[in-house]
């Protein structure tokens, strides 16, 4: 949102582009909060490095397959 504006506003600057970030970061909560959603309540999300090893060793072990007893 924040880039379009950017762009479609023609600004220039780093104040008139933080202004038009802080603002349009206030609108999104805004709109979260009169749906009932406050960010601070919401529980922190599985970290995406994390999640990415342990799809990555899943995948390892259906490649190998099923392990076969001697």
């Amino acid at each position: 949102m924040t880039g379009l504006n950017v762009q479609s506003k023609d600004l220039k600057g780093q104040s008139k582009i933080e202004e038009e970030h802080i603002d349009n970061n206030l609108a999104v909560r805004d709109m979260l909060t009169q749906r009932g959603i406050v960010p601070e309540n919401l529980p922190p999300a599985e970290d995406v490095k994390k999640l990415q090893r342990k799809l990555d060793g899943e995948a390892k072990k259906l490649l190998k397959g099923p392990k076969r007893e001697k």
